[in-house]
């Protein structure tokens, strides 16, 4: 993360995975990814595992974010919405290959989701002026 952001030490347990618990956010201009899912340009799903499906996902919210002149290093807010919470460990392995530390602040949620779809993406991310 660039100095946009201030890592703010904190006491977390040490089971905690790649995210920030609090992070500092120095105002900028403010982009909010939508909601994003593993599909290719046409709308048709790309991959039958959580593995394929995060890898899918997550570069489609690189997309918006070059779209918006971001990178993951923009990132301060992530919110994962899966169909199934067990599969979180699976997710986890390939949401580590796009993020370096400090990490985004992150929530996980379990929900109904469209279609095939085993997750969903949303990001926040600020650049300064």
């Amino acid at each position: 993360m660039n100095n946009q952001f201030i890592e703010i030490k904190s006491n977390q347990h040490k089971t905690a995975g790649p995210y920030s618990p609090v992070l500092g956010v120095n105002c900028g201009r403010l982009y909010i990814i939508s909601g994003q899912a593993p599909v290719d340009m046409e709308g048709k799903t790309i991959g039958k595992t959580i593995e394929e499906q995060s890898h899918q996902t997550l570069k489609n919210c690189i997309t918006q974010l070059e779209a918006a002149g971001c990178s993951p290093s923009d990132v301060f807010k992530v919110t994962v919405y899966l169909k199934d919470l067990k599969l979180w460990n699976r997710f986890n392995e390939i949401y580590k290959q796009y993020f370096k530390a400090p990490y985004p602040t992150r929530s996980a949620i379990q929900v109904g989701l469209l279609d095939t779809f085993l997750v969903e993406i949303e990001m926040w991310a600020m650049k300064s002026y």
